[in-house]
């Protein structure tokens, strides 16, 4: 993999002296590949037949993962692909349609849902999904409405009353179906509760608008599943034409604990991308598909929330959690005499790197030798602090077995306006790196 080398000059401040040895260290691995800026977000995703019909917004794209694919085949053709982090389960996805076996885990279990529904569109016949809404269509008006957390207080302030109550008899009605149509129908209602909203996914936030204008419920699932037919057509057609692997394997699964997993095999390629330690939450994020179907409560949604990886404001530090480099000490350091606009974004960052440490130190133990990583990271910034989160997990994998080979710089981000205006436009690397199992 050769790619363009012309990087932005990024001078560290004084006191980051970790920092600036990271920097240094790894300055000769550093590539851009600005054509690869556009294929690690979801945008790439929005025409791609399956893909479009479920916005994950934290997404990676199909052709960021072929792409990868294809640079890693000629180590083993018949390797296993993994994703720790399967997210809407791209990189199974692909991998199942350009031959080779796959698994993706996922701590949230709304993602493994989509991961395993995304994957079973692939098998259905043309005409069952439209059939089935048809027949369920007129069921909906006397069903009882399905159980939903009420208790979660985005449910009351989401919906019209009328609208969660039709919304939840659509669910009711979805819940008669079996597998793999439960998952798929499933999977198309959970696309349309934001449109049938007062809801935006926005960020860090599931924000609420008030002046916005709600879908039909009715109306936007049978437009989901008219799409998702044409979509089931397109893929009938390609598994009679092309090279399909099997079925991805699509479990829920903790990444800090890659010793639980039964792998078939040894894994020979992970194309991943973990939360980034940007605050997001995706408990908040996707609440309402949680609270329609995978948790009864508030109490429930809490839990969940504690047991994902600890990249949100919400992180709680244990007892025995050490600080895994000494770069992550120096940007705490660092934090301690900043203006934070929240207190918590310290306990945030040694969190994710206690975790992410973990991640790593799994990977290695699990995949086979020569195996290949691909992994998406953005770094991000805190009251002028830089974060080089690509390269603090880099040094991570050397202690864990792999060689770094490659630090792609992807495409640069800008600064919120506040940053800017106090610490002046500092580029923000999002990156891909390449490591390989020794």
């Amino acid at each position: 993999m050769q790619y363009s080398l012309f990087l932005l000059p990024q001078t560290p401040a004084a006191g980051a002296v970790e920092r600036a040895s990271l920097e240094a260290r790894y300055a000769a691995r550093m590539v851009e590949a600005p054509h690869l800026g556009k294929w690690v977000s979801y945008v790439g995703n929005k025409t791609v037949p399956g893909l479009r019909l479920y916005r994950y917004k934290e997404a990676f794209s199909f052709r960021l993962v072929r792409h990868f694919l294809q640079q890693f085949a000629h180590e083993g053709a018949n390797g296993l692909v993994f994703d720790p982090f399967s997210g809407m389960g791209t990189t199974p996805f692909v991998a199942m349609q350009e031959g080779y076996p796959a698994l993706g885990i996922d701590r949230l279990p709304l993602a493994v849902l989509a991961g395993q529904a995304l994957a079973n569109l692939t098998t259905l016949t043309p005409g069952m999904l439209w059939q089935t809404f048809q027949r369920l269509g007129p069921q909906v008006a006397h069903t009882s409405p399905a159980e939903v957390a009420e208790d979660v207080r985005i449910m009351s302030l989401a919906f019209p009353p009328a609208m969660l109550e039709r919304l939840r008899r659509w669910k009711a009605v979805i819940d008669t179906l079996e597998a793999p149509l439960h998952e798929v129908f499933l999977w198309l209602f959970f696309a349309i509760l934001e449109p049938c909203s007062y809801t935006a996914k926005d960020g860090q936030f599931l924000r609420l608008k008030k002046d916005k204008t709600l879908a039909d419920p009715d109306e936007a699932l049978a437009e989901k599943v008219r799409l998702a037919e044409e979509d089931v057509a397109y893929y009938a057609a390609r598994r009679q034409n092309g090279r399909w692997g099997p079925l991805p394997l699509i479990l829920e699964g903790d990444a800090r604990r890659l010793e639980d997993v039964p792998f078939p095999s040894p894994p020979t390629a992970v194309v991943t991308s973990p939360p980034y330690a940007n605050r997001y939450d995706y408990t908040r994020t996707y609440a309402l598909e949680l609270c329609f179907h995978f948790v009864k409560n508030f109490d429930e949604l809490r839990a969940l929330r504690h047991s994902i990886l600890r990249s949100h404001i919400e992180s709680r530090l244990k007892e025995d959690d050490t600080s895994p480099h000494p770069a992550v000490d120096e940007i705490l350091e660092a934090l301690r005499f900043k203006h934070l606009n929240n207190a918590r974004i310290p306990i945030m960052l040694k969190s994710y790197f206690v975790d992410m440490q973990q991640v790593v130190a799994g990977m290695g133990s699990v995949m086979a030798p020569g195996g290949w990583v691909a992994m998406v990271v953005d770094n991000v910034r805190f009251e002028g602090e830089m974060v080089p989160v690509d390269l603090i997990l880099s040094a991570l994998a050397e202690q864990e077995g792999f060689q770094v080979h490659q630090i792609i710089v992807a495409r640069y981000k800008g600064n919120s306006s506040q940053q800017m205006k106090k610490y002046g436009r500092v580029p923000v690397r999002e990156s891909i790196l390449i490591w390989q199992k020794k």
